[in-house]
């Protein structure tokens, strides 16, 4: 059996947390309405609730106010899309990089096996401007993998500025829309989201948008102006990126203590950060990466459970994302990249390090990196990063974590 202790020989409580949240919530979930596992397992116990809806912006589609983030292969896994659909997650997302196209090709084995499903789901891909410009055929590509006619909506995949939004793609949008392939229009980003937001707003015909947002950034006050903005223009907003991690791997007491604070009131600290931002009503859904049953039946239960968050408890958490600040990379990236004649593609690079060191999924923040640009690797060992770091408003040591990446994602 592993020991809850450090190094010295003191009670590790960060551990003694994890572990026993872990405990509490079993490991297994028993059958679908949809397809049987063979052999029976424990039951994961989820609230009895339905899982909340709500229109996703002007367009009164109704989704779950809990997404299925498509991040990972689930070309085999065929009982996590029948407990999502058993449970009321019906917005599952997905895109053509995710997997290589396995997450897209999963998605599309089951809805071979149960057609009768594709109408009870609200389904997302997206197409990155930078693997390509041809949006016709890709879609065309995605839709086969996915073994549907259509998406629901569709994403321009990780803008990192409004002007790449460009008037044709307004064009191409119309058309696709026409022709049945697509019925909303929309991006994602990781970088620079509030000019991007604010920028979106303007645009009548942005239907959608995926963007970072957490406990640490909705209490700033540009943000709260840019999703107030895109509220108010009709846009359906989904949330990513909720868990609020940052490049920087923390261990400060105070994490530990928020945690047993929330353990004690019978959920966990990963399960108050979301609640925190469904308590924003202009979110549509949160889109959260759930490659396993027990993650997915946890924040199932959070879905349904919100309002157990008190106000003291969302006060806790701006505590910490301000005592922690200096942790996490808020994806401004204009104002560090802007320093150097060539793009250094900083805040990618800051994701990478916090899928490595926050998510602790090595496979994804690696796959991540090789997306990237081929000379990254050169510039992030070889540039002074001393004015990128004293343009940072959270005084990140950039440099630093730039050369860590340059070691551990390779």
């Amino acid at each position: 059996m592993s020991s809850h202790r450090d190094k010295s020989g003191k009670p590790n409580r960060r551990e003694f947390f994890k572990k026993a949240a872990a405990i509490g919530l079993g490991a297994s979930v028993g059958g679908s309405s949809f397809w049987q596992p063979h052999q029976a397992s424990a039951q994961i116990t989820i609230p009895k609730e339905p899982m909340p809806r709500k229109p996703f912006g002007r367009s009164d589609i109704m989704v779950s106010t809990l997404s299925l983030g498509g991040m990972f292969d689930i070309l085999n896994n065929r009982l996590l899309l029948a407990k999502a659909l058993d449970w009321g997650i019906n917005y599952w997302d997905t895109a053509e990089f995710y997997g290589r196209g396995r997450s897209e090709e999963g998605i599309g084995r089951w809805f071979a096996r149960n057609p009768h499903t594709r109408n009870q789901v609200f389904l997302v891909t997206k197409l990155s401007p930078r693997r390509g410009g041809d949006f016709t055929s890709r879609l065309e590509e995605s839709l086969k993998r996915l073994h549907t006619d259509y998406v629901d909506l569709f994403f321009v995949h990780g803008i990192r500025s409004i002007n790449e939004i460009e008037s044709s793609l307004k064009s191409w949008a119309h058309t696709m829309k026409k022709a049945g392939k697509i019925k909303l229009f929309g991006f994602s980003t990781h970088s620079n989201m509030e000019e991007c937001l604010e920028g979106a707003a303007k645009l009548p015909w942005i239907d959608g948008i995926m963007f970072s947002y957490n406990y640490r950034l909705m209490h700033e006050a540009r943000m709260k102006e840019a999703v107030e903005a895109c509220y108010r223009a009709g846009i359906g907003l989904t949330a990513m990126k909720t868990q609020g991690g940052g490049p920087v791997k923390s261990d400060s007491e105070s994490e530990i203590e928020m945690a047993g604070r929330f353990m004690q009131k019978g959920f966990t600290d990963s399960q108050a950060k979301l609640m925190a931002v469904w308590q924003d009503k202009r979110i549509a859904s949160i889109c959260s990466q759930m490659p396993n049953l027990t993650i997915m039946a946890t924040n199932a239960a959070a879905a349904v459970e919100q309002t157990r968050l008190s106000k003291s408890d969302r006060a806790l958490l701006a505590q910490y994302a301000e005592e922690t600040s200096g942790d996490y990379c808020a994806g401004c990236e204009r104002l560090c990249s802007e320093v150097f004649a060539e793009r250094v593609p900083i805040s990618d690079v800051m994701r990478c390090l916090m899928y490595f060191h926050s998510y602790q999924d090595f496979g994804l923040a690696r796959s991540t990196f090789e997306t990237l640009p081929t000379q990254t690797k050169e510039l992030l060992t070889q540039l002074d990063f001393g004015a990128a770091e004293r343009s940072c408003p959270r005084n990140l040591p950039i440099g630093k974590l730039m050369r860590e990446a340059a070691t551990l994602l390779v």
